[in-house]
């Protein structure tokens, strides 16, 4: 399944179903629920697209699945408590609104649905049962001009005459626009004012209010002691001065405004950054020490604490201490967490990481650790031997005979998925490694992937067509793969033990592209524009469960 379908196929649903093409809307969510079939929202869209469309008993259908799907989610209970009342079991309506209020009793588009529908029953039951045996029903469709013109039409008094014999015909009548129009005159409702679908709201502006005269504004330093306000004058010359680069202009300012108001971090975290910029790194962490000092004294605000915390990080970066670095971004993120910091973090980690894997290489020590590993393999004694194969790894990461020679203890402890991890990587550093590709054939024809088996093995044979061990395993994989050829259970069994086709055929959108493949083979050739549908279908080639002719 693609989620950048199904979206697209939502949005094209909405935008028709804003234009009044409720057919259109039906069909585009259709689409997007075979793709999907358990997306709460599009058989929500759907039913108000039937209801749109004057066909409720599918409205209430689509609504009654959405419930199912989540029945935590209120708009269910609207839709279904809509497509209710236009059928007329105020009843079953009035209690599916009910049930809503219980999941948000605050619901203003909840509570206004079920006063209506609560009115509409009164009216029934206290005006007349059926709305089309008022006795001045003639009148009021006369005098109204959206229902004036249908009183020439024989059929639409036709249709009267039905619904007032049998009110329980209104059902099969709802595809006629102008029994909807009838039955809001009749009840003296707007029944088209209903719940808006899940698309973005038109919207419309308030009234403008009358401009407000300009009053005339107050300087925000007007207020501030003398001295605060000397310092931010100069904290702000010192600004327009870092801006140019001018940093020798900047430092003068901001020492001038640590003089005016020494009680302010601001002021220390500023001229640190210039030292930053100068790459005076041993002055930018002395400056933000002393301004956390202050900040700490005067109650600052934790933000700004975590700031110098920060600038100390990156300054010792720069000088390549990545240790001292770690903790100081790590005392920032204590003061305020923030996903830049965590990634400044993460990044230096990382570099730690690497920096104590390369002063642990050594060669030599790999070779002796090989030794140990390669005895104990003689021995039987797999396990062990991992141990040592994995420290000698460890020692030089680059060598591609150790993950050979630790995907042959995996082989033998029957961890196929590690050692075909081994394999993998030790192809990875060195694929002219004969070794290599054959070891991986022998794991793959182990885990009964014969195909993916047969190819390792021709990796081999393109090294060395010779190669005794690379022929034998690819003669023995394609006798497997022949001796089942005649036998579709035996294939269908293969396959099916195959995770990677179990997830293939568990994928509703593939399970309707295959339909459409049996059903008109040409389709083929669209499908196979996208590469992960052409993957896929690739693997079920290769399993057996397909062919093309």
């Amino acid at each position: 399944m693609s989620a950048d379908q199904v979206a697209l196929l939502k949005d094209k649903g909405n935008a028709a179903l804003q234009q009044n093409k409720f057919e259109d809307a039906i069909k585009h969510y259709t689409e997007a629920i075979a793709l999907d079939a358990n997306n709460h929202v599009l058989y929500s869209n759907r039913s108000a697209a039937y209801a749109k469309a004057n066909k409720y008993d599918l409205a209430l259908k689509d609504a009654e699945k959405t419930v199912e799907i989540k029945p935590d989610w209120v708009k269910g209970y609207s839709r279904k408590g809509a497509a209710l009342a236009y059928l007329g079991d105020f009843e079953a309506a009035i209690e599916t609104y009910e049930k809503a209020l219980k999941i948000e009793p605050n619901n203003a588009q909840i509570i206004d649905g079920l006063n209506e529908v609560r009115a509409q029953k009164a009216a029934s039951v206290r005006k007349f049962a059926n709305p089309f045996n008022s006795p001045d029903i003639f009148v009021k469709l006369r005098s109204d001009p959206r229902t004036r013109a249908y009183l020439d039409d024989p059929e639409y008094l036709k249709s009267l005459q039905e619904l007032q014999a049998n009110p329980n015909s209104l059902g099969t009548k709802g595809g006629d626009p102008r029994i909807l129009t009838t039955l809001s005159v009749l009840l003296g409702l707007d029944l088209e004012a209903q719940e808006p679908m899940d698309t973005e709201p038109i919207y419309t502006p308030p009234p403008k209010k009358p401009e407000p005269k300009p009053t005339p504004k107050k300087d925000p330093d007007a207020d501030l002691p003398e001295n605060k306000r000397l310092a931010k004058q100069e904290k702000e010359k010192g600004n327009e001065f870092y801006k140019k680069k001018q940093f020798e202009e900047a430092i003068k300012h901001y020492n001038n405004a640590k003089e005016h108001d020494p009680t302010d971090i601001t002021y220390y975290n500023n001229l640190a950054a210039v030292y930053f910029e100068q790459k005076e790194y041993e002055k930018c962490i002395k400056e933000c020490e002393k301004g956390i000092e202050i900040g700490r004294e005067n109650r600052a605000d934790f933000k700004l604490i975590a700031k110098s915390f920060t600038r100390i990080g990156n300054a010792y970066k720069k000088m390549k201490d990545y240790k001292n670095a770690k903790i100081y971004y790590e005392k920032s993120l204590s003061e305020h967490r923030t996903p830049e910091i965590k990634t400044l973090l993460s990044d230096v980690e990382k570099v730690i990481k690497d920096e104590e894997e390369k002063a642990y290489i050594n060669p030599e020590l790999a070779e002796k650790e090989k030794e140990i590993g390669n005895e104990l393999f003689k021995k039987g004694d797999y396990a062990t031997a991992v141990k040592h194969y994995t420290e000698a790894i460890k020692r030089n990461p680059n060598d591609s005979k150790l993950y050979s020679n630790r995907a042959a203890c995996y082989t033998k402890l029957a961890a196929f998925d590690l050692g075909l991890k081994d394999c993998d990587k030790c192809t990875e550093l060195d694929p002219k490694f004969i070794k290599g590709w054959i070891r991986k054939g022998h794991i793959l024809q182990g885990m009964q992937q014969s195909s993916k088996a047969i190819a390792a093995f021709q990796k081999a044979l393109e090294l060395d067509p010779n190669n005794a061990e690379a022929l034998t395993g690819y003669r023995n994989c394609s006798m497997e793969t022949a001796g089942i050829g005649g036998d579709p259970e035996k294939i269908r069994q293969r396959a099916m033990a195959d995770p990677e086709v179990q997830q293939i055929l568990r994928d509703p959108a593939m399970r309707m592209i295959l339909e459409q493949m049996q059903n008109d083979p040409r389709a083929l050739q669209d499908h196979l524009k996208n590469p992960d549908i052409a993957a896929k279908i690739q693997k079920l080639l290769e399993s057996g469960l397909i062919a093309i002719h």
